[in-house]
């Protein structure tokens, strides 16, 4: 496991030349990224929470499923897009039900804003796919009005087909209790021509 939180460096992650490198960003306990990580064996995953017991969890279940393509990082996701990964290093990105937030006076903390995207998108690839989901409606159609601030990620709905049938730990929750969770994907284009 990389410990990233209160260091100012640049975590490169140790793929190799073409390599297909994902992040499972907010992990929590990480069904989500172990399914991941055994589905695609020749992918490099990186997996971060600042949770050190889920981390630990994640890690004694990696060790034991042998998953040497799964790499564990503490780190907070606002230090992880601003300078702690490399600029252009991520070919998909999953943020999956990250906390809305959802009364009035605790919006402010949501991840999920402007700023956040700009930050993001500096560590996507051209080509990479930006992949969200939620269980909360109204933070779903706030991400729709602060995506369409971003003409350069397109909607790219074939961009998780692959992964349609994968389930992180707070979906299944969520689904178990009735509630429905939206994905959503993006695809970063140049704007240039």
């Amino acid at each position: 496991m990389h410990i990233l939180t209160n260091t100012y460096y640049v975590f490169q992650p140790p793929a190799g030349a073409g390599q297909y490198v994902e992040l499972d960003m907010g992990c929590g306990k990480g069904s989500f990224s172990l399914q991941l990580a055994q589905r695609y064996p020749q992918r490099l995953l990186l997996a971060s929470d600042l949770m050190m017991g889920r981390l630990a969890s994640l890690q004694r279940k990696r060790e034991r499923l042998g998953l040497s393509n799964l790499l564990l990082l503490r780190a907070s996701n606002l230090a992880l897009a601003s300078f702690q990964l490399p600029p252009q290093c991520i070919d998909r990105l999953h943020l999956l039900c990250p906390d809305p937030w959802p009364k009035r006076h605790h919006r402010i903390k949501r991840l999920v804003c402007t700023d956040f995207i700009s930050r993001l998108q500096r560590i996507l690839k051209p080509g990479a796919i930006l992949h969200l989901s939620t269980d909360h409606q109204p933070y779903f159609e706030d991400w729709l009005k602060i995506l369409s601030r971003f003409p350069n990620l397109v909607d790219c709905p074939e961009g998780i087909e692959d992964i349609s049938d994968l389930k992180s730990d707070f979906e299944r929750q969520w689904q178990a209790r009735g509630m429905p969770v939206r994905h959503l994907s993006r695809k970063l284009v140049s704007t240039q021509s």
